[in-house]
């Protein structure tokens, strides 16, 4: 990536930094981070940030066709379906693994969802990078279209509360105060007033949903959905008072449907130049060798399921076959110079918003995961540093 600010940033780095650097996200909102915080952000040179912002724009356009539409119809459990689906995803996430082809570095898709993401925690750390390290030129950005930071509260609130107040809107979880992403929800609750909200606390009068706060019922209009299905669906111990396919008096922030029509789902679908092969494993050919591809199950969720050394055999046991696909798999660079002499690997997840009247989804933000392992999670980067969360930054005149 950029080399004069790497050389700058490792040359100025001390343990003292970063242990401020955690300070300042652990201690400024109610919620830890309850995962770890990479030592550094990543600095994108400007070629790498225009090339990947045109990827994802590239990936978001064929998710609006409507081929890809027909193709989509495909994609909901029987049984998932939700009523009163959205005309558009509110949110649109895309995970680029960066690769080396030749001498330079490209991103590849992995994988993608029309399901929020990490909003407000990556300003955050944003602001908490900008705090620890001084090496960090101010000019240098983690967002997209010269989107300053009030202009992107601005569309986290168009989005998530639209005219409603804030006090009619809740962040729906699984019980939010034990989620890995809880200090997000706390940050969201700071920078738009909403509060977090356990799938069993909510009450059902009809058509409408409540919940309690200061001895009272609240009425919920619109619903900032953190569910994922998958979790939803492994615990049987919850009683929720309603189910997701009623049809309620609420309006989804974004609506369940998405979560399956733009997934996993999508990938044998997606052909660009930055995307790899995709195949449904009954649809893989029979002339491809299958030692380069991984086989991923449709509904999970943060890596579940995932078998990075396939079979034939394998493939033919699969019970449902059509619930699973084979990806190419794609070489991550292990570009980043640490401190320790070694390097890390990374890859960017590409962050949008679309409110509900707006046209087009907007590009605001991105998050990075680091590693030095086999593979980004958090089991195969055990006791190493340099890994984790982190944001990449670029250089933006208009900020």
């Amino acid at each position: 990536m950029d080399p004069l600010l790497r050389a700058r940033f490792n040359s100025d780095f001390t343990l003292e930094k970063y242990a401020a650097l955690l300070r300042c996200v652990n201690e400024t909102e109610k919620s830890p981070a309850d995962f770890r915080i990479s030592e550094t952000p990543i600095f994108l040179t400007n070629e790498f940030a225009d090339e990947v912002v045109r990827a994802a724009n590239a990936i978001a356009d064929l998710t609006r066709t409507a081929e890809f539409a027909q193709h989509a119809q495909a994609a909901i459990p029987k049984g998932l379906e939700v009523p009163n689906e959205s005309a558009h995803p509110n949110f649109l996430i895309i995970d680029f693994g960066i690769c080396a082809e030749g001498e330079r570095l490209v991103p590849r898709l992995i994988e993608l969802q029309a399901f929020p993401s990490l909003f407000g925690f990556q300003l955050l750390l944003l602001h908490c990078m900008r705090k620890a390290y001084p090496a960090i030129p101010r000019d240098w950005t983690s967002s997209f279209g010269g989107i300053k930071d009030q202009a992107y509260i601005e569309l986290l609130r168009r989005t998530i509360i639209a005219d409603a107040k804030p006090e009619n809107v809740i962040l729906l979880e699984i019980e939010p105060e034990k989620q890995k992403t809880r200090i997000d929800f706390a940050a969201t609750k700071t920078l738009l007033g909403i509060r977090s909200v356990c799938l069993t606390k909510i009450k059902k009068h009809g058509r409408r949903l409540f919940y309690a706060h200061d001895g009272r019922e609240v009425r919920i209009e619109r619903i900032y959905n953190r569910v994922i299905f998958d979790e939803l669906l492994r615990r049987q111990d919850l009683h929720p008072p309603f189910n997701f396919q009623d049809d309620l008096d609420v309006t989804w922030v974004g609506h369940p449907n998405w979560y399956f029509r733009i997934s996993k789902h999508s990938l044998p679908f997606l052909k660009t130049e930055h995307t790899s092969p995709t195949f449904f494993a009954d649809d893989f050919p029979s002339d491809e060798k299958i030692d380069n591809y991984v086989l991923k199950p449709l509904y999970s969720f943060a890596g579940l399921g995932v078998d990075m050394e396939p079979t034939r055999d394998k493939i033919s046991g699969l019970k449902n076959p059509r619930d699973w696909i084979l990806q190419r798999k794609v070489d991550y660079a292990a570009f980043v110079p640490t401190v320790e002499g070694t390097k890390s690997k990374a890859e960017i997840r590409m962050m949008f918003v679309w409110p509900d009247n707006d046209r087009n989804p907007i590009l605001v933000n991105n998050l990075i995961r680091m590693s030095q392992g086999k593979m980004m999670g958090v089991d195969f980067n055990k006791d190493k540093t340099w890994v984790g969360a982190s944001i990449a930054l670029h250089a933006c005149a208009e900020c």
